[in-house]
């Protein structure tokens, strides 16, 4: 993780948006925010890709197609093992690939992650302050949901919606705005916190301010290229930040 002397970084034009007395609630992203799951995707696919006959990926592969839901990250996969390969070859192979990956993601889903450093601590502060929270992710649902019980961090969300919960997923805004009226919130006052483009396009599109931690994957690209509100090293500096920006400083 990387501190920076325990920094944050905020867009000087968009502080007044950090204010924890404009915000009823936060949702919080899954992947590359609070919880690193690398070592999950890279055991789950590289079973799949055994199981099938094909070569290998490696950590960083594996990192720069996280993000855009499952089906996305074995299409990808496939694209890049089979590359050689006609397209339809790859179409015929898709539903096989998912489902292999799918059945071996269950079955170690939590056993190479790990909690990022300042994320329960983090939670409990915004927790504390009075805002609602809700889980945001593309992962599908009876991914997160076991996720985020055996790395304790349920307790401190009222809603959870993975990317099978509606129609589309992120980066598009319908997930966000579906989450805000599941709360009962408005998007201007609801507050995205991820760790990729696809976060902050769908919380621009929606109308949310979003702040991005800086430690993510966001498809192996700088996050700090894109568009967002505010940027923290941990997700335990967030706290500081909106008070921060309430108080003017």
């Amino acid at each position: 993780m990387r501190t920076k002397n325990s920094e944050h970084h905020v867009d000087k034009q968009s502080r007044a948006h950090l204010n924890r007395n404009t915000f009823d609630a936060a949702i919080i992203d899954l992947d590359g925010t609070m919880v690193d799951t690398l070592g999950d995707f890279e055991v789950a696919l590289n079973v799949m890709l055994s199981e099938l006959g094909l070569p290998s990926v490696d950590r960083l592969q594996v990192a720069t197609r996280i993000g855009k839901g499952s089906e996305n990250l074995v299409k990808t996969v496939l694209d890049l093992v089979l590359s050689a390969q006609p397209v339809a070859q790859r179409e015929v192979l898709f539903p096989v690939a998912l489902a292999s990956y799918q059945r071996h993601y269950l079955a170690v889903n939590g056993m190479h992650s790990q909690v990022y450093p300042g994320v329960v601590a983090g939670l409990q502060a915004l927790k504390a302050s009075g805002l609602q929270l809700a889980c945001l992710t593309n992962k599908p649902t009876a991914f997160a949901r076991p996720l985020l019980q055996a790395m304790g961090l349920d307790r401190f969300f009222g809603q959870v919606f993975g990317g099978d919960a509606f129609e589309r997923k992120k980066p598009d805004p319908l997930p966000l705005l579906k989450t805000c009226a599941a709360l009962g919130t408005s998007p201007a006052r609801t507050l995205m916190v991820g760790d990729s483009s696809n976060d902050a396009q769908a919380a621009r599109a929606a109308g949310c301010p979003v702040v991005l931690v800086t430690y993510g994957y966001n498809h192996g690209e700088p996050v700090s290229g894109v568009d967002c509100d505010g940027r923290v090293d941990s997700l335990v500096l967030l706290p500081q930040l909106l008070l921060r920006g309430a108080s003017g400083a």
